[in-house]
């Protein structure tokens, strides 16, 4: 090869290299993807991650990256959104764009894109506004169901009288209680506290949660392809979850068999009325599939949800007896010891309705909040997120934003206090979630926060047999649910 040659060719090299260097830079400023640390092949960031606390990795990550940030869960790009302005502008201000739910494989093995927590599109607005506005129907929102909720609390209370002031775990009592509340919306009746199929039920449901919420959960979310292959405590996730569906679809077949169309029961009842009302419409959403997922997001939440609040927050009332103490006295002000609690009490017990919303906050409870997805390219904070990203709006960033509540990591019912005394609202209490996606039982969940845990204290003391200094109120895990730590506690009458 003669000079000349060599000279042409090394001239085209190097016009090549800055033609190149020169669009992927003009491309990089059009198109200005979120930073992130650098994951590692097939594993993405898994093992910069606390496998218990990822919401409290996730940060820390943003103080090197900023409160927009991806990160690689497997081979799949994730963009985490932290803190508490960043996460209203998201879900509130882009509330359509961040609106889709994004793929949670635990449980779209079971629901498949039907019913209301796993489903997008045509098939989620209708199945939630149906949901909605059928729950209202039998007396969510309304007096009837806090007349449910305060004859469920008395059946509660009578069940912690037999403890006779004896240790116990508190996780099936409470798991009951609440479930019996949707119970007899969802499936028109109430079930016994020794009701052997119920607990069998409840044990799976409890089951179900803990192996989501361990690392196990995780390696599936993450690895689906592999891990389903693979055997593991994973795998009982699908037989929990299968045993929950099965016992709804025999509640289905029961009220199939024995509806009476101009008197519906219950939830499943409306339901299978709309179905044949619809049954000549060949894509009409509403079709047996839907029902039995519906019933089973309805149920899933219904009881997960605020038995485990209370359970988390009990242990924390251990851990400061002094805080109990303040609540048994502003109870008995305003209660005394016959009335039953009502939601409109909570007006003259700021007290009482602070510690409960700091419950809520500390224990942060979806702590990643449920996965959404953006509905098209987008830019947000400067970065560039495209179709289809999945995005983990972090509610514990947002109940835990030191901007937002001074000393994050301490319970302190102040958070939720003025310095009169009187109860204080704080905008970034989003522990329902906020936007499109907000949880749509927010109403029952306070009433019966509320209402259970007021009249849990105005009957009973709480006990331990471990020193106060000695509690851990640190989560078991805290990833899609957080779990707290397992615990006895006595109930000794007042």
């Amino acid at each position: 090869m003669d000079t000349a040659v060599a000279q042409t060719l090394f001239l085209a090299a190097c016009l090549s290299c800055f033609l190149f260097f020169l669009i992927r830079r003009t491309m990089h400023q059009q198109d200005k993807l979120p930073p992130g640390p650098i994951p590692l092949p097939l594993i993405g960031n898994l093992l910069q991650m606390d496998p218990k606390e990822i919401g409290k990795t996730f940060m820390k990550m943003s103080e090197k990256h900023g409160p927009v940030f991806r990160l690689y869960f497997g081979s799949e790009k994730v963009v985490i959104l932290n803190g508490y302005e960043t996460v209203k502008e998201a879900l509130i201000n882009q509330a359509e764009v961040f609106s889709e739910r994004g793929k949670m494989p635990s449980f779209d093995q079971i629901f498949h894109g039907f019913g209301i927590n796993c489903s997008n599109g045509e098939n989620w607005k209708q199945m939630r506004l149906y949901a909605i506005m059928t729950l209202k129907n039998f007396g969510m929102g309304k007096r009837s169901i806090e007349e449910r909720i305060q004859e469920e609390a008395q059946f509660l209370m009578e069940k912690l009288r037999t403890t006779k002031g004896l240790p116990f775990d508190p996780t099936f009592f409470l798991y009951q209680a609440t479930s019996n509340v949707i119970c007899s919306i969802v499936f028109g009746n109430r079930f016994e506290y020794d009701d052997n199929d119920f607990l069998h039920l409840l044990e799976h449901l409890n089951d179900s949660i803990h192996l989501i919420s361990s690392i196990w959960g995780q390696l599936f979310d993450m690895f689906t392809s592999i891990m389903k292959y693979l055997p593991g405590p994973h795998n009982r996730i699908l037989y929990c979850l299968k045993s929950i569906e099965e016992f709804v679809l025999k509640k289905v077949k029961h009220n199939q068999e024995t509806l009476d169309s101009n008197n519906p029961r219950d939830f499943i009842d409306s339901f299978l009325i709309k179905m044949e009302q619809e049954k000549q419409n060949s894509s009409s959403y509403f079709h047996l599939k839907n029902l039995v997922a519906t019933v089973l997001s309805l149920f899933l939440a219904g009881t997960e949800t605020t038995s485990t609040t209370l359970r988390y927050g009990f242990l924390i009332l251990l851990k400061y007896p002094e805080i109990e103490e303040k609540l048994h006295e502003e109870i008995d002000r305003v209660l005394g010891p016959e009335n039953s609690p009502r939601l409109e009490d909570r007006t003259k017990m700021p007290y009482t309705n602070a510690v409960i919303h700091e419950i809520q906050r500390f224990c942060d409870l979806l702590p990643l909040n449920l996965p959404h997805v953006v509905t098209q390219d987008i830019q947000f904070h400067g970065y560039t997120i495209h179709k289809g990203t999945k995005v983990i709006p972090s509610l514990h960033s947002v109940l835990w934003d030191p901007k937002e509540f001074s000393n994050p990591e301490s319970f302190n019912p102040g958070h939720f206090l003025d310095e009169n005394g009187c109860f204080k609202k704080n905008d970034a209490f989003m522990a329902f979630s906020a936007g499109k996606r907000v949880c749509l039982g927010e109403s029952l969940g306070r009433t019966e926060l509320f209402v259970f845990f007021v009249s849990i204290l105005q009957n009973f003391t709480l006990k331990s047999d471990i020193q106060p200094n000695d509690i851990d109120i640190s989560p078991e895990f805290s990833n899609f649910i957080s779990i707290p730590q397992a615990y006895k506690l006595s109930v000794v009458p007042r």
